[in-house]
């Protein structure tokens, strides 16, 4: 924090972030497809440099 003190007295008792929403497009992608992603992204990241596409959704 001592690095950005002069980030602290402007920002002292403010919030940076607002709250809100966002609406994007998922083209092509089902609801189930999307929860799936979600799902395989919670827990620790594996680490595998190989990329695997599973169109078995």
């Amino acid at each position: 924090m001592q690095e950005f003190a002069h980030l602290r007295k402007q920002f002292w008792g403010n919030h940076l972030w607002a709250r809100g929403y966002m609406a994007v497009s998922s083209g092509n992608i089902t609801d189930e497809m999307i929860q799936h992603y979600i799902d395989e992204q919670e827990g620790e990241p594996v680490n595998d440099d190989r990329f695997l596409i599973d169109s078995t959704l």
